[in-house]
């Protein structure tokens, strides 16, 4: 072969008989070394910030840091059949670490269907409704479990298999209330009227519930019969903080049309600003639904209703509860600190 040029330039040659092997064995083995000292240090740099375990390991305890609080684990959670339907999803009976649950499966849409600004904001929606849910704890609200996000390795086991769900559906996991909606409660007694007794617990149960969410700051912006669940003592739980929000210093941050049609506030449909007294409203209207067992406003158009609404037409319907004498003046099922329109009611 050619001698390498005067110059040692890169482009010269060598002759195959003057290459050193051995040097370069050794100079490779050297090279090999000093690499792996360098990681073996770098790991155990991590393994003390990390509190434990090297190598591969490390990445356990990441995850699990990144994991949200209200996070359930999706292997302890077995799903029952269908109790109800709604419009981005059902809600089944199931049981989760051997607790008695409700199970309410979000579909987003098949994957592709939909834009990522969409599933962006549902997701963020959807952390807003857990991250309000899962800090509350009282005997009026429904029970917070725990929630898990859409992800491709969500294996939910049923009765019968294991199912692996699609990395578009979330579920929220909460206290299984065997009553069902309060609406359908009423809806079952619209012939015969509800006891005043009974009338008066439900109201109460429902008002206990929103003032503690108001003491939190909280504007659920949804109160309706369809919300509010019964356990089985009949006690009122306020359930679905898809829309709730905390409430805005400023009431100009809170405005647009949130809420279900007939419900909702007149200022709420008029697009001004509004506070917790939009809730305050819709407890009306529960009320009016809790006493006469019908639906509000329920021989007007949507249109109507909403004219009905921000021109405060009063809804009236003559409706006789089931209700002694002896009973309507028994103040012992009325607040301690009973209002003049109670007083009124009664004859006082």
């Amino acid at each position: 072969m050619k001698e390498k040029s005067e110059s040692g330039g890169a482009g010269g040659y060598v002759r195959a008989d003057q290459i050193d092997l051995k040097s370069l064995d050794e100079q490779l083995q050297r090279h090999l070394s000093r690499a792996w000292t360098m990681e073996k240090n770098k790991s155990k740099k991590d393994e003390g910030d990390g509190g434990g375990g090297g190598g591969v390991q490390q990445q356990r305890p990441s995850n699990a840091v990144t994991r949200q609080e209200w996070e359930i684990d999706p292997s302890k959670l077995i799903i029952k059949g269908v109790i109800a339907r709604g419009t981005f999803g059902t809600v089944h009976r199931g049981i989760y670490d051997g607790q008695d649950v409700a199970v309410k499966l979000l579909d987003w849409g098949e994957e592709g269907h939909r834009s990522e600004a969409e599933i962006a904001s549902l997701r963020a929606a959807f952390t807003q409704e857990v991250g309000v849910w899962h800090k509350l704890d009282h005997p009026n609200v429904t029970k917070f479990i725990g929630a898990t996000m859409g992800t491709s390795e969500l294996n939910i086991q049923t009765e019968n298999s294991h199912v692996s769900m699609p990395s578009n559906f979330c579920c929220v996991v909460v206290e299984y209330c065997p009553g069902g909606a309060l609406k359908s409660y009423l809806i079952k007694n619209r012939r015969r009227k509800l006891a005043f007794r009974v009338v008066i617990q439900l109201a109460l149960d429902l008002a206990r519930g929103l003032s503690y969410l108001h003491s939190k700051k909280i504007v659920h912006r949804d109160v309706k019969t369809e919300n509010m669940l019964l356990d089985k003592t009949r006690t009122v739980k306020i359930a679905d903080f898809g829309v709730a929000r905390l409430e805005a210093s400023n009431p100009n941050d809170m405005t647009g049309e949130t809420g279900t049609l007939g419900y909702m506030a007149p200022e709420v449909l008029n697009g001004n600003p509004y506070n917790r007294k939009c809730d305050v409203y819709s407890f009306g209207i529960c009320l009016w639904e809790i006493y006469c067992c019908d639906m509000p406003y329920p021989d007007l158009s949507f249109s109507e209703m909403t004219s009905a609404v921000v021109r405060q037409k009063k809804m009236t319907k003559n409706v006789e509860c089931e209700t002694t004498e002896s009973e309507a003046r028994d103040t012992s099922v009325l607040p301690k600190l009973s209002c003049k329109r109670y007083e009124a009611m009664l004859g006082c």
